[in-house]
């Protein structure tokens, strides 16, 4: 029997991103993680959105590589 990946969304809320550079930063390290399926940064209302398999990634995870690259998370939900 073929195992089905359980594909959860998780939803952070920055500090104020400054530039449209901060977007390719945040989706090239997060497009980087294996288990990442998709990665949509909202510039204007400073949200990142994220598919990913959590066999293989945490939302902790994805949070603190957006905190590496200098992005504070103010807060985050979790759906499946």
């Amino acid at each position: 029997m073929e195992n089905i990946k359980e594909i959860k969304t998780v939803k952070f809320q920055l500090e104020t991103l400054t530039c449209p550079s901060c977007i390719t930063k945040i989706e090239g390290v997060l497009n980087k993680e294996p288990g990442v399926d998709n990665v949509k940064v909202l510039f204007n209302s400073s949200k990142v959105k994220i598919e990913y398999d959590e066999d293989k990634v945490t939302s902790e995870r994805l949070k603190e590589l957006i905190e590496k690259v200098g992005y504070p998370v103010l807060k985050y939900s979790c759906s499946t």
